[in-house]
């Protein structure tokens, strides 16, 4: 083990030396490994800001990866009641129900008919007796079709309003959703409930009371009375539709508990730990007669679904720069060779002295080795500076996170490609060096 580090070193040094005494052919087979190797950092770097970003989505609509998901349905009576007392104040767990809000003028059509997005060009009046999204249907043994209520005479003149889906939370939901903060603050759980409701909304929904000026009322379906809404903050959360965030209790004191049941039912997020809150939930609601194989807990694993997306993907990618990365082997490969053909005599001395053949090959390597490493080096550092110019140009204007930092993967992935690049073009003209033979250095 001692002579094989010994040769190692050796096979360094001398391989260091020879990188300085030939700066112009090192350099050489820098440039045409470069491209190569850049082209295996940009794909990794590439195919972790796409899986970053793809993940971030998921995470902002579904859940953290490990969280567990359970739907409490509104079929039992006092079911919804049980999972939304169970769930107060709680931190491991929190209870999602939806309803639908309109905010601005009473009686009137909103401008955003079903809640739809503020710059489909399907939107207004058109769109809602037309059978879009947010159109009213009528179904008997036939099927289903949109409401006419033009000919039913029951249109309702267009005015200043916006309809919105309005989630109303037990606690706070960023733990399990990282929804990002744009201005103002999030919902604070550890106040006394308002009885003017604070809610956070979308950036779909800012959008909307930017471009339309509408009074401070908000209908809620199931409440008999209007109430005065209080927008305190801003947040992105992925969707492209209208929405905003309020706490159940805010909303508990304009719907009456007979209403919760025409809400949907309660998404419960629980955290991974979180088995006590669960079993008890779990004996509430089977104490009311919910069956107990429809109380499942389901845990989010968006990683692995992402990965197995993207996996074709970088694969593909990952050939073609490999297809680059061999034309860079073809350059060292015949600077290696080149080299080898004017050091003949010094490797047949060598070896007159007793230079074994491996270390001859040792020193061969160890150029290329190295000559990879700095190309591996000069290709990290370019991509890394790329990377930082770019995401400082195009921040906010791409769904891909190019702010982020530098993946290690793309890092770890320029190295070996370096490493094996410098082996592969190095390995015959080791192999051919290690064969000169002694009788050469006489007849020099």
């Amino acid at each position: 083990m001692i002579r094989l580090s010994g040769r190692l070193r050796s096979a360094l040094i001398i391989g260091g030396q020879g990188i300085r005494a030939r700066k112009t052919r090192t350099l050489l087979s820098i440039v045409s490994l470069f491209l190569g190797v850049l082209a295996v950092v940009v794909v990794q770097a590439g195919a972790e800001a796409a899986n970053q970003a793809a993940l971030a989505d998921i995470e902002l609509q579904v859940g953290k990866d490990g969280t567990r998901m359970m739907y409490v349905s509104p079929e039992k009576a006092g079911a919804m009641t049980a999972a939304l007392e169970t769930l107060k104040g709680r931190s491991d767990a929190v209870g999602v129900i939806g309803t639908s809000v309109t905010i601005g003028e009473p009686g009137v059509n909103p401008v955003n008919p079903g809640g739809a997005p503020f710059d489909q060009q399907a939107g207004g009046p058109d769109y809602y007796y037309g059978g879009g999204p947010g159109a009213e249907m009528i179904c008997d043994e036939r099927g289903c079709k949109p409401v006419d209520k033009a000919e039913q005479g029951e249109q309702t003149p267009n005015g200043q309003a916006i309809e919105l889906r309005l989630s109303a939370l037990t606690g706070d939901v960023l733990p399990f959703r990282p929804y990002r903060m744009k201005s103002g603050q999030w919902l604070d759980f550890t106040n006394v409930p308002s009885l003017s409701p604070g809610i956070v909304v979308n950036l779909e929904a800012a959008k909307g009371f930017a471009r339309y000026q509408v009074p401070a009322e908000m209908r809620i379906y199931g409440a008999s009375t209007n109430a005065t809404p209080r927008i305190i903050g801003v947040v992105d959360d992925g969707l492209p539709m209208p929405t905003a965030y309020t706490r159940v209790d805010e909303l508990l004191n304009w719907v009456p508990a007979s209403s919760l049941n025409m809400m949907g039912g309660v998404e419960t997020l629980l955290a991974p730990d979180a088995y006590a809150v669960e079993q008890t939930l779990r004996a509430r609601l089977v104490g009311l007669g919910v069956p107990a194989d429809q109380l499942r807990a389901e845990p989010v694993n968006a990683r692995k679904a992402i990965e197995e997306q993207l996996r074709l993907v970088r694969l593909v990618f990952l050939g073609i720069a490999g297809l680059v990365l061999l034309i860079g082997v073809a350059g060292i490969l015949n600077v290696g060779l080149a080299t080898v053909g004017e050091r003949v005599e010094e490797f047949a001395l060598r070896r007159a002295v007793g230079t074994p053949r491996t270390l001859l090959a040792g020193i061969v390597l160890a150029e290329t080795l190295l000559t990879g490493l700095f190309t591996a080096a000069a290709a990290i550092g370019v991509a890394s500076l790329a990377l930082k110019f770019v995401g400082s140009i195009l921040s906010g204007r791409t769904p891909i996170p190019l702010d982020m930092e530098f993946p290690w993967q793309a890092g770890v992935a320029g190295i070996v490609a370096g490493l094996v690049a410098g082996l592969l073009g190095g390995l015959i003209p080791a192999i051919r060096a290690a064969r000169i033979p002694i009788a050469t250095v006489m007849r020099a």
